[in-house]
């Protein structure tokens, strides 16, 4: 019965979603406050009837309820409850359910935090939101319903949950990115509703940036926290594999990171419009492109929901229908929009369209290394496999030109900067930069190399030209050290984001040059020395997990030769599957992790066991973490509330 009650919330939740999507834009259309007044109950109730769905589906894997067919082939009761729960999203159909959830919410919470906008605007941006929604509603209904029944006959015992996915990682990693992906919608409702209007002044921009801001903070911490997972759950110690599903997250993150800053501009100064709202456009149809590679079956990756390929055409028709009608509508509307102010070549409104082009062609170089193999297949042409070297040979270059544009971009002033006062702001942060990657790449235990050498000296270039912005800020005040706190929100935002790039770059950097593995076959007893450290093989134990049997091995760590820890990999046999996984040792630290991972047993009591010493590689998720931080800051200023308010005001006067 509650399997049924889902399906009919989702039913009601479309009819919600169809008149979201043509009563409020009709009423806006012909100036009737009523039926503007309509999108606010409206996505109300589309949020409450698709949480009631996904709430009973939740009911469904809890109480392990195999007569719905999804709970069958993703659950079993063996699993502990709370990857029961989060097996909700462990495969295609629940995984779109949640996808409708998330997009449902974002689309109350910008109808219950839109009082500073015009009711026009507003009705416009939930229409918009709600027609995307149609879309998806109707992707689920038609073609992947997870309340299909296994009627009159049911399976006693489900098939399991995918062990990749028993992992904590699948429980925070999903929702995260599915936050972001989901809440460029935001931008892009805002933007279309900009153009149906012909209101794409600063106003607009200022009321998308804190959506903006925040779905791009999502993406950076789903992406960290997909890099994370496959770091310690797929046995190799790799944290980026260039992957054709990590390459569907990264490129709306490029793109979304441009436009976070082009609607700076387009705030601050007036410029940009057109292409803010092309940014918008694009970063929303990517996050679709994204959905359709996962989606449609054409991808194998460990990432991926092997899929019906009419789900794949009914994803591309979604896409097709959202590219083509806001591009279409943009050809008609955004050759009237006008710039209002100019700028000089030295400038930062220069810098900030050199760090746009740079972010956006480093999207297509990874779209191009992405789709390509795809084309060629489907042409039958052969197979093709683009790999690191393509991905390393390009976006590297790109990168380290990305960030001395922000470093740089960091010091200039808007509309001009001359020359001399240029000079005047860049050299002693350039200076201090080369001196510290010169120390930095000579403490090192060996030559980097060339590239390794210029991405640590841009590291520390990004820092001491924001500690050279932040001086500037407050070297005039009276109180110095209290205007160090007196700085907005926004701009610390900025500082985080920015900082977080120089720590990534250099985890990245560091733990792409200087990791050392071994692989060792080692008996209970045996000692094998590896860097400084020292392990001692002490025993196979045998353990019993919930749906799982396991052999743990025992193994001592000596430092210098003295004990310092011990760690305990496992190979696991997860009975409903018969699948067998690898659970690696992970000793953490700020500055190297030990990794120790188990292979295969050999002959007698031996066995292969892979060790890694990876310096600097939590740097890299620290990074992250840093530039979400900087996101949510920026996020959260007070300052766009405040200016929302007077932008009403002065509508009304």
């Amino acid at each position: 019965m509650i399997p049924e009650l889902g399906q009919y919330a989702l039913i009601l939740s479309l009819c919600m979603s169809v008149l979201l999507g043509f009563v409020p834009l009709i009423g806006a259309a012909r100036n009737n406050a009523l039926w503007c007044g309509f999108a606010r109950p409206l996505a109300v109730a589309l949020f409450g009837f698709v949480l009631f769905s996904f709430l009973c589906l939740a009911w469904a894997f809890y109480s392990n309820d195999f007569s719905v067919a999804y709970v069958a082939s993703n659950s079993n009761s063996a699993l502990p409850w709370y990857f029961r729960l989060s097996a909700v999203w462990g495969g295609h159909e629940g995984s779109l359910l949640l996808w409708l959830l998330i997009l449902a919410g974002w689309t109350v919470a910008v109808a219950i935090k839109s009082d500073n906008l015009p009711d026009d605007m507003r009705a416009r941006v939930l229409a918009v939101m709600g027609l995307i929604a149609t879309g998806f509603i109707l992707f689920v209904l038609f073609t992947s319903s997870p309340f299909e029944r296994y009627l009159p006959q049911m399976p006693q015992e489900g098939a399991d949950l995918n062990p990749l996915l028993q992992d904590f990682g699948l429980i925070v990693h999903p929702p995260m990115l599915y936050m972001g992906y989901v809440g460029f919608s935001v931008a892009f409702a805002f933007a279309i509703a900009a153009l149906l209007s012909g209101r794409l002044d600063a106003a607009w921009a200022r009321w998308s940036r804190p959506w903006t801001n925040i779905a791009w903070a999502f993406l950076t911490l789903g992406i960290a926290l997909g890099s994370w997972w496959a770091y310690y759950e797929l046995g190799w110690g790799g944290w980026w594999f260039w992957d054709p599903v990590e390459n569907a997250s990264l490129m709306p993150w490029l793109v979304g990171t441009a436009l976070v800053h082009s609607l700076a501009v387009t705030e601050k100064r007036g410029v940009f419009k057109s292409w803010t709202v092309l940014l918008a456009i694009f970063a929303f149809s990517l996050s679709l492109l994204g959905t359709f590679l996962v989606r449609s079956g054409v991808l194998t990756s460990v990432h991926a929901f092997a899929s019906d390929p009419d789900r794949g055409f009914f994803i591309l028709a979604l896409l097709a229908i959202a590219i083509g009608g806001s591009l279409l509508l943009y050809a008609f509307k955004a050759s009237h929009v006008k710039s209002e102010s100019s700028f000089g070549f030295v400038s930062r409104e220069t810098l900030l369209l050199v760090n746009n082009v740079l972010l956006t062609v480093s999207c297509a170089t990874v779209l191009l290394g992405t789709l390509y193999p795809l084309l060629i297949d489907a042409l039958g042409l052969g197979k093709l496999s683009v790999g690191p070297p393509y991905f390393n040979a390009l976006f590297v270059p790109l990168g380290l030109l990305l960030m001395i544009s922000l470093g740089v971009g960091t010091l200039v002033r808007w509309k001009q900067t001359s020359g001399a006062l240029m000079l005047q702001q860049l050299w002693l942060p350039g200076v201090l930069a080369l001196v510290a990657g010169a120390l930095s790449v000579v403490s090192l235990p060996e030559f980097p190399g060339v590239w390794v050498s210029v991405g640590l000296v841009l590291a520390w270039w990004i820092v001491f030209t924001g500690l050279r912005d932040l001086f500037n800020r407050v070297r005039a005040k009276s109180s110095p050290f209290g205007a160090v706190f007196k700085q907005s929100r926004a701009y610390y935002g900025m500082m985080f984001a920015h900082a977080g790039v120089a720590v990534l770059v250099v985890g990245v950097a560091l733990v792409s040059t200087f990791s050392e593995h071994s692989d060792l076959r080692m008996e209970p007893g045996d000692r094998k020395a590896f860097n400084d450290y020292e392990f001692v093989f002490e025993r196979m134990d045998k353990v019993d997990g919930p749906n799982f049997h396991s052999d743990t091995g025992v193994i001592q760590v000596l430092y210098k030769g003295k004990p310092y820890t011990t760690m305990y990999p496992e190979k696991r046999l997860y009975t409903a599957r018969n699948n067998v996984m690898t659970e690696a040792a992970i000793d953490p630290g700020l500055f190297r992790d030990l990794y120790v991972a188990l292979g295969e047993s050999l002959d007698g009591d031996a066995w292969a066991i892979r060790v890694q010493y990876k310096p600097f590689v939590r740097w890299i998720w620290l990074g992250g973490l840093l530039m979400t931080l900087g996101g949510i800051l920026a996020a959260t200023d007070p300052r766009y509330r405040k200016q929302a308010r007077r932008d009403m005001a002065a509508q009304s006067a």
